[in-house]
């Protein structure tokens, strides 16, 4: 090759990149392997599922301030020694059973393993009580387990339901039915047992080891909901949740044991009632304390100044929590959930902060906006609009927010080259056509709204940060990929990401936000939809 034919090539190539528009090139510095290193550090066993005020958490949080430190990327929150800072601490509490046990002969038994609470039992100092066994707890016309037993201060041990006696008919009543069944029939027992004077109940479970085991998970699940974490100090707990005796169903082999008999025999008891069960008084030691924890976490945010609307901020949002690990001690990673959207912002960031330096910086000013607890209940975007918005919500454009767009879903498993799109027309019919035309003009992706139509019944538009804005006003756009089966689940892992298809995504919100922070008007907030 000549040297002329050197000389027209070298010009050719500088003309071409004379050509390319800045957006183009710096999108173009958003690429899978930088995705993949940031995603293999943030969704790694060593961050142990990143659940919310967690120490995993708090090392994605070092991690995603170090690297803003190193593009150059300003702080924003003031705290209160008047120091600017990257994080906005936040002081969560959470309502839940702190201390909880059961100790018979020495043994500690194991809450939500050996036994569960009927309701939010609160047992704050440990007690010690006596306990009587009372066969099925019944007592009516025809029946009385109490008959010559003294329950007053002590606590009662009965068998859950009714038995039948030979001829199959109940034996309180003689008949095919029974009012002593289910919770309805706990209820009546209930109240007989505090009409007596006992002070707690433990009713044994007809469930064999494996049924119990589910029964302790399902209802685990369900007091569940009174933990939650929450922004606000809790009220005092609804009594309408709280037993009136102190009751907690228990497994057989924790039954024996408290009635100093053996498994065997209490098992041939229940199978057959009309049977003599000489049960042995003992002494048993209780505590079942309930109180408000404070977990300390933070959202995390970069701020990038713009040039002559730099009063005026575009905010890209994601979530950095996950959901820790399951009562195995399983890892769940949450590459895709939201490990995805953690580093695209990582990239977004750094993309900017290269053609601000290359003299290229946007017109409106940028927030990144990395939010905590979002898997508690959306709490990091709501903390940061409801109570300490560090940009007046004002002046806030528009925010972009971005959760899980690592994967596929079902629907799409033919087509890796979709995703969808929540929002971007509920507020301002502007944002909904640059966004439309932005696609066409970089990934041209097929764009999916199934999930924003309001009839929908996942309701993923409220489901994620971008809801905390929207309600406020602010034009949103979510960004997301869909359901799969790793959805919380331990499989949710960096192999599975399908970073080809996760650096377009990424490369779109760039050039939608770059659209965004340089026209010329602020999007109009026109539109009202459901």
């Amino acid at each position: 090759m000549n040297k002329i034919t050197l000389f027209y090539l070298a010009l050719l190539t500088n003309t071409l990149c004379l050509a390319q528009s800045p957006r183009q090139t710096f999108q173009e510095t958003i690429n899978e392997n930088d995705l993949k290193k940031h995603l293999t550090y943030i969704a790694s066993d060593e961050l142990g599922g990143r659940d919310t005020g967690s120490e995993g958490q708090k090392k994605a949080a070092e991690y995603i301030v170090s690297h803003l430190k190193s593009l150059g990327i300003e702080p924003i929150v003031k705290e209160k020694n008047g120091n600017i800072s990257f994080q906005q601490k936040i002081e969560l509490y959470k309502n839940g059973w702190k201390e909880s046990y059961v100790v018979i002969n020495g043994k500690k038994r194991v809450f939500f393993n050996d036994y569960f609470p009927v309701g939010m039992i609160n047992i704050p100092v440990e007690k010690e009580i006596e306990t009587v066994f009372v066969g099925y707890g019944i007592q009516n016309e025809t029946l009385n387990d109490y008959a010559n037993k003294t329950v007053k201060g002590k606590a009662v041990v009965f068998i859950e339901n009714e038995s039948k006696n030979k001829a199959g008919k109940y034996i309180s009543s003689n008949t095919d039915n029974s009012e002593w069944l289910g919770s309805t029939g706990l209820k009546k027992k209930q109240k007989i047992a505090a009409d007596l004077g006992a002070d707690y109940i433990f009713v044994i479970s007809l469930a064999d080891s494996d049924q119990f085991k589910t029964l302790n998970a399902e209802r685990k699940a369900v007091l569940s909901r009174f933990n939650r974490l929450a922004i606000e100090k809790s009220k005092p707990e609804n009594p309408s949740v709280t037993s009136a005796i102190p009751t907690f169903i228990i497994s057989k082999n924790m039954a024996s044991e408290m009635l100093g008999i053996s498994q065997k025999k209490l098992e041939s008891h229940i199978a057959n009632p009309e049977s003599k069960l000489k049960a042995k008084k003992s002494t048993i030691k209780i505590k079942s304390e309930r109180g408000e924890d404070t977990i300390e976490t933070a959202n995390i945010m970069g701020y990038l100044e713009g040039t002559d609307k730099k009063d005026e901020v575009l905010i890209i949002s994601a979530h950095y929590d996950h959901v820790g690990t399951d009562d195995k001690g399983r890892i769940y990673n949450g590459a895709d959930d939201d490990g995805s959207g953690t580093c695209a912002l990582l990239e977004l960031a750094e993309a900017y902060s290269k053609a601000k330096a290359a003299g290229n910086g946007p017109r409106r000013s940028i927030l990144f906006l990395w939010v905590t607890g979002e898997e508690k209940g959306l709490l990091g975007s709501k903390y940061y609009t409801d109570i300490n918005p560090i940009i007046p919500l004002d002046k806030t454009v528009c925010d972009l927010n971005i959760d899980m767009i690592g994967r596929i879903d079902k629907k799409h498993e033919n087509n890796q080259n979709y995703v969808y799109l929540i929002g971007s027309d509920k507020l301002s019919s502007e944002l909904h056509t640059i966004s439309e035309n932005t696609n066409k003009e970089t990934i041209n992706f097929e764009l999916d709204y199934e999930f924003n139509d309001p009839k929908d019944p996942n309701r993923f538009y409220y489901r994620s940060d971008h809801y905390n804005f929207a309600k406020n006003q602010i034009p949103v756009i979510f960004y997301f990929t869909g359901d799969h089966e790793d959805y919380h689940k331990p499989g949710d892992d960096v192999e599975k990401i399908l970073f080809t298809k996760y650096s377009k995504i990424t490369q779109l919100v760039f050039a939608t936000s770059w659209e965004l922070a340089n026209r010329n008007d602020r999007i109009k907030v026109d539109s009202n939809k459901p």
